[in-house]
Protein backbone atom coordinates (compact mmCIF):
# COMPACT_ATOMS: atom_id res chain seq x y z
CA UNK A 1 0.00 0.00 0.00
CA UNK A 2 1.74 3.11 -0.99
CA UNK A 3 1.74 6.44 1.48
CA UNK A 4 -1.04 8.19 -0.93
CA UNK A 5 -3.39 4.65 -0.51
CA UNK A 6 -3.36 4.98 3.45
CA UNK A 7 -6.55 5.62 5.73
CA UNK A 8 -4.99 9.19 7.31
CA UNK A 9 -3.19 10.16 4.26
CA UNK A 10 -6.15 10.33 2.49
CA UNK A 11 -8.33 12.14 5.22
CA UNK A 12 -5.51 14.80 5.42
CA UNK A 13 -5.76 15.17 1.43
CA UNK A 14 -9.95 15.08 1.85
CA UNK A 15 -9.44 17.56 4.61
CA UNK A 16 -7.16 19.97 2.65
CA UNK A 17 -9.72 19.68 -0.03
CA UNK A 18 -12.49 20.79 2.45
CA UNK A 19 -10.35 23.76 4.01
CA UNK A 20 -9.35 24.88 0.10
CA UNK A 21 -13.14 24.72 -0.84
CA UNK A 22 -14.43 26.86 2.26
CA UNK A 23 -11.13 29.49 2.20
CA UNK A 24 -12.76 30.09 -1.40
CA UNK A 25 -16.30 30.78 -0.55
CA UNK A 26 -14.92 33.03 1.52
CA UNK A 27 -13.10 34.73 -0.91
CA UNK A 28 -16.31 35.33 -2.89
CA UNK A 29 -18.93 35.24 0.08
CA UNK A 30 -17.11 36.80 2.31
CA UNK A 31 -17.34 40.40 1.97
CA UNK A 32 -20.86 40.00 1.43
CA UNK A 33 -21.44 37.95 4.84
CA UNK A 34 -18.69 40.19 6.53
CA UNK A 35 -21.23 43.06 5.61
CA UNK A 36 -24.71 41.10 6.72
CA UNK A 37 -23.00 40.48 10.03
CA UNK A 38 -21.41 44.18 10.50
CA UNK A 39 -24.95 45.68 9.75
CA UNK A 40 -26.76 42.97 12.31
CA UNK A 41 -28.70 45.22 15.13
CA UNK A 42 -31.15 43.61 18.00
CA UNK A 43 -33.55 45.07 20.26
CA UNK A 44 -34.97 43.24 23.20
CA UNK A 45 -37.81 44.65 25.44
CA UNK A 46 -36.85 43.60 29.06
CA UNK A 47 -39.82 40.94 30.88
CA UNK A 48 -41.53 43.98 32.63
CA UNK A 49 -41.33 46.17 28.90
CA UNK A 50 -39.66 49.15 30.92
CA UNK A 51 -36.42 48.96 29.25
CA UNK A 52 -35.71 48.26 25.58
CA UNK A 53 -31.99 47.66 24.45
CA UNK A 54 -30.64 47.77 20.91
CA UNK A 55 -27.13 46.36 20.34
CA UNK A 56 -24.88 46.00 17.57
CA UNK A 57 -23.49 42.85 15.75
CA UNK A 58 -20.58 42.84 19.16
CA UNK A 59 -23.15 43.32 21.67
CA UNK A 60 -22.08 46.58 21.50
CA UNK A 61 -25.27 48.62 23.59
CA UNK A 62 -26.19 51.10 20.42
CA UNK A 63 -29.78 52.41 22.05
CA UNK A 64 -31.22 52.44 24.90
CA UNK A 65 -35.08 52.97 25.75
CA UNK A 66 -36.43 53.52 29.41
CA UNK A 67 -40.17 53.49 29.76
CA UNK A 68 -40.91 56.55 32.09
CA UNK A 69 -42.83 54.49 34.51
CA UNK A 70 -39.42 53.26 36.00
CA UNK A 71 -39.82 56.29 37.53
CA UNK A 72 -42.35 54.77 39.80
CA UNK A 73 -40.51 51.93 41.87
CA UNK A 74 -37.05 53.97 42.18
CA UNK A 75 -34.56 51.12 42.47
CA UNK A 76 -31.63 52.07 40.90
CA UNK A 77 -30.54 48.05 41.39
CA UNK A 78 -33.08 46.79 39.68
CA UNK A 79 -32.91 49.04 37.21
CA UNK A 80 -29.49 48.46 36.53
CA UNK A 81 -29.90 44.63 36.60
CA UNK A 82 -32.61 45.02 33.71
CA UNK A 83 -30.88 46.66 32.05
CA UNK A 84 -27.71 43.78 32.29
CA UNK A 85 -30.29 41.11 31.68
CA UNK A 86 -31.49 42.27 28.65
CA UNK A 87 -28.72 43.51 27.31
CA UNK A 88 -27.07 40.05 27.78
CA UNK A 89 -30.04 38.56 26.03
CA UNK A 90 -29.90 40.79 23.04
CA UNK A 91 -25.90 40.33 22.71
CA UNK A 92 -27.12 36.49 22.03
CA UNK A 93 -29.39 36.96 19.75
CA UNK A 94 -26.89 39.49 17.82
CA UNK A 95 -24.24 36.55 17.98
CA UNK A 96 -26.58 33.72 16.97
CA UNK A 97 -27.51 35.54 14.11
CA UNK A 98 -23.90 36.47 13.12
CA UNK A 99 -23.51 32.63 13.62
CA UNK A 100 -26.61 32.29 10.81
CA UNK A 101 -24.91 34.03 8.67
CA UNK A 102 -21.41 32.48 8.58
CA UNK A 103 -23.38 28.88 8.66
CA UNK A 104 -22.72 28.58 5.20
CA UNK A 105 -18.78 28.74 5.01
CA UNK A 106 -17.97 28.02 8.87
CA UNK A 107 -19.56 24.82 11.58
CA UNK A 108 -21.79 26.62 13.62
CA UNK A 109 -20.79 25.07 16.56
CA UNK A 110 -16.72 25.85 15.30
CA UNK A 111 -18.33 29.67 15.17
CA UNK A 112 -19.74 29.84 18.58
CA UNK A 113 -16.38 28.49 19.73
CA UNK A 114 -14.48 30.93 17.83
CA UNK A 115 -16.81 34.15 19.09
CA UNK A 116 -16.65 32.46 22.59
CA UNK A 117 -13.32 32.94 22.47
CA UNK A 118 -12.87 28.78 23.39
CA UNK A 119 -9.19 28.44 22.01
CA UNK A 120 -9.37 24.49 23.29
CA UNK A 121 -12.66 23.77 21.81
CA UNK A 122 -11.54 24.50 18.45
CA UNK A 123 -8.32 23.67 18.49
CA UNK A 124 -9.95 19.68 19.44
CA UNK A 125 -12.24 20.59 16.46
CA UNK A 126 -9.92 20.76 13.93
CA UNK A 127 -7.67 17.98 15.18
CA UNK A 128 -10.80 16.04 14.88
CA UNK A 129 -11.40 17.35 10.62
CA UNK A 130 -7.97 16.32 10.04
CA UNK A 131 -8.38 12.79 11.50
CA UNK A 132 -11.35 12.60 9.58
CA UNK A 133 -13.94 12.96 12.26
CA UNK A 134 -16.93 15.04 11.83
Amino acid sequence: MGSEDRPDVAAMRAYADELRDTFNRLQDEGSELHARAKAVQVTETSRDGLVTVTVGARGDLVRLDLDPRIYRRPDARHLADTIAETTRRAAARAQERITEIFEPVIPPEQFRAHLDGDLETVLAMLADQMEGNR
